[in-house]
C-alpha cells in the first residue's frame, strides 16, 4: 500500500464539459492540470502531523478527501493508523485539519477545521472522519447508491504529489478524468484518459474522490483512491467503491 496518500490528475472530456478544461500547460502533476478557482469546494486536504513512528520519533504526511455531510468527511482508511500501521476507529490518533472551499492554499477564503473523530469499515479501504464544527455554504458531495460500470467517466479531485520521484503533497487542487475498466465486490479498478492515458494518482492522493461531476460545484461519489504503482502510470488504480457502503455512511452521517 502506497504511503499515506496519492497524486492529483488531469482533465478531460468529463472536465471540458463542465467547462474546467484549462489552457495552461500541464505542470500542476503528470499529464495534469490545476484546478482553476471555484472548482469543486467539496474537496478536501489532509494535513496530519505528528504521526508517531516505531522508533519513537514523528512525522507528517497529508491525504485527499471530500465533505460528504456538513461535519463529515470521507478519505482513505490506511490514512488514520497508530504506530504500527494499523487502521483506528475513535479520537483522531494524531492532530489532523482539514482544509476545503478553496483550489490553493494560499488563495484567501475557504474552511478549515480539525478532525476530532474517526470511523472505519471492514468493507473496504474507507473512512469518515467528523469535523470539529460543521461547515456551511458548501455542497456535500453526494454518495453514489449504484454500482459503477466499466466505461463510466470520472473525475478524480487530489491535493497530491506531481511526482513519485521526492514526493511532496501538493499546495494546489488538481483534476484529472479517468474511466472505470474493471468492477470488483469492493473495489473499481480506473485507468487515465485525459490529457494523457497515464494521466494517474500520486502520493499523497490517498481518499481522493473519484465522482461524476454536476457543474462545477456538485457530484455524485463512485469511489475514493486506495492504491496503485508509482506515478504516472497507465496500468490500473484500485479504488474503493462507495455504493457497497451507502447504508453505513448514512448511518454515520445522520
Amino acid at each position: 500500500m502506497r504511503t499515506l496518500l496519492k497524486k492529483a490528475l488531469s482533465v478531460g472530456a468529463v472536465v471540458a464539459a463542465a467547462g474546467l478544461l484549462a489552457t495552461t500547460p500541464a505542470d500542476a502533476v503528470a499529464n495534469g492540470r490545476p484546478a482553476p478557482a471555484g472548482a469543486y469546494p467539496f474537496s478536501v486536504k489532509f494535513t496530519m502531523t505528528k504521526i508517531p513512528k516505531p522508533d519513537g520519533g514523528t512525522r507528517d504526511s497529508a491525504c485527499s478527501g471530500a465533505l460528504v455531510a456538513p461535519q463529515w468527511v470521507i478519505t482513505a482508511g490506511h490514512c488514520f493508523h497508530d504506530v504500527n500501521g494499523t487502521r483506528v476507529s475513535g479520537p483522531v490518533p494524531y492532530p489532523t485539519t482539514a482544509t476545503l472551499g478553496k483550489v490553493d492554499l494560499a488563495d484567501k477564503g475557504g474552511e478549515v477545521r480539525n478532525v476530532v473523530e474517526v470511523r472505519q469499515t471492514d468493507v473496504n479501504d474507507i473512512s469518515l472522519g467528523k469535523l470539529d464544527r460543521p461547515v456551511t455554504g458548501i455542497r456535500p458531495l453526494a454518495i453514489g447508491n449504484e454500482a459503477p460500470t466499466v466505461g463510466e467517466k470520472v473525475v478524480l479531485a487530489g491535493w497530491g504529489a506531481t511526482s513519485s520521484v521526492d514526493p511532496k503533497p501538493s499546495t494546489h487542487l488538481n483534476l484529472g478524468e479517468l474511466k472505470v475498466n474493471a468492477v470488483a465486490d469492493s473495489t473499481v479498478g480506473v485507468v487515465g484518459v485525459a490529457p494523457a492515458n497515464d494521466t494517474s494518482a500520486c502520493s499523497y492522493d490517498s481518499g481522493a474522490p473519484y465522482f461524476v461531476p454536476k457543474g462545477t460545484k456538485a457530484g455524485t461519489l463512485v469511489s475514493v483512491e486506495s492504491d496503485g504503482p508509482d506515478c504516472p502510470h497507465a496500468t490500473p488504480e484500485t479504488t474503493s467503491r462507495v455504493d457497497v457502503l451507502a447504508q453505513w455512511i448514512a448511518s454515520v452521517i445522520r
